[in-house]
């Protein structure tokens, strides 16, 4: 919003900007969240399938990693709609935030999968059991996976397109399935060469160990958004790059620019510092052009400007903002 202060104008047209672009996302990441819920029950058919004719334990943790899929999904699509509500008096700037809490439950979820596999492996191990009808649940289980790589994909691209979380963690989460079940197909075959069947449990071991270590990450991605963190670098730069166009065409400086993300959304804050003898006009078209100039180069970013004179010794009282900015890059 450009100038000194936000009125209530500008407040309305902010919550009516942020209740049109949260409906159109709506409408299509909670597709999204659909395709994963039925990507998860046919898998979870799949896999369950091949734990049943086979009897193998790594085969039954894989099928335990896909009902945690379908929870994650559920909550996905919870998630997403809660997300896109649009402002309301208790929630000014969205509800964008609520994704980051799927993402957290979505980890937490992987690391009781983890232990309740690691749980049933030990058992396995100490009283083994013969693998049988390995071939056909090798089958079952590698078109499962395949389904999960194509839809992983799907959802990542999705989630740097919409910069969503919780459709980051989904595809992260399915891709961590993929490479479970292929360590699994391959320790699953070498008990049915072998004849080895404690390496059956070693496997699902492998496989918990492997899927605890993706929770965390999973986790640890959502308390840093919980936290306010300030947009990647390579955004970043690309601010600064729009600022510094403007810099070099007028007799302007900026500072005290701070970021943060929240969900899909940017929120970028800025000061301009203009000639003092500038009239209020020419400055607010000025700061509107930024303004439009960054949420072209950002989508889905709300900006708030700070119009300042230059000539002003408190206008540059704020620079203490830029060394802060500066000492933690």
């Amino acid at each position: 919003m450009a100038g000194g202060n936000t009125n209530s104008g500008d407040t309305r047209f902010l919550h009516q900007r942020l209740m049109n672009e949260s409906s159109a996302n709506s409408m299509v990441l909670t597709r999204y969240a659909w395709l994963a819920i039925g990507t998860a029950v046919v898998t979870i058919g799949l896999k369950a399938a091949a734990y049943f004719v086979t009897g193998s334990i790594g085969l039954l943790s894989d099928a335990i990693e896909s009902l945690v899929n379908l929870a994650a999904a559920i909550m996905e699509l919870i998630v997403l709609s809660v997300a896109a509500r649009p402002p309301d008096e208790d929630h000014e700037y969205g509800h964008s935030k609520a994704e980051y809490f799927s993402s957290g439950a979505e980890g937490a979820l992987i690391l009781i999968a983890a232990y309740s596999i690691i749980s049933s492996s030990i058992g396995r191990f100490a009283q083994p059991q013969p693998v049988e009808a390995a071939a056909l649940g090798l089958v079952l289980s590698s078109v499962a996976s395949g389904i999960n790589l194509v839809v992983a994909q799907i959802l990542l691209r999705a989630s740097r397109r919409f910069h969503s979380p919780t459709l980051h963690a989904g595809g992260q989460h399915l891709m961590t399935d993929v490479w479970t079940s292929v360590g699994v197909i391959i320790g699953v075959a070498a008990v049915a060469i072998s004849g080895w069947q404690q390496l059956d449990a070693l496997i699902a071991i492998a496989v918990a160990v492997g899927i605890l270590f993706s929770g965390v990450r999973i986790v640890r991605s959502s308390l840093m958004g919980l936290l306010d963190t300030a947009l990647p670098a390579t955004e970043r730069e690309q601010l600064n790059a729009v600022l510094k166009k403007y810099q070099q065409q007028q007799p302007i400086e900026f500072h005290a620019l701070r970021t943060r993300q929240a969900g899909a959304r940017r929120f970028v804050s800025v000061h301009i510092l203009v000639p003092g003898a500038w009239t209020v006009q020419r400055g607010h078209h000025l700061l509107e052009a930024i303004e439009h100039d960054i949420r072209t180069t950002l989508p889905q970013t709300t900006v708030f400007t700070h119009l300042e004179p230059i000539e002003d010794p408190a206008s540059w009282q704020d620079q203490e903002l830029d060394r802060r900015s500066v000492a933690k890059t």
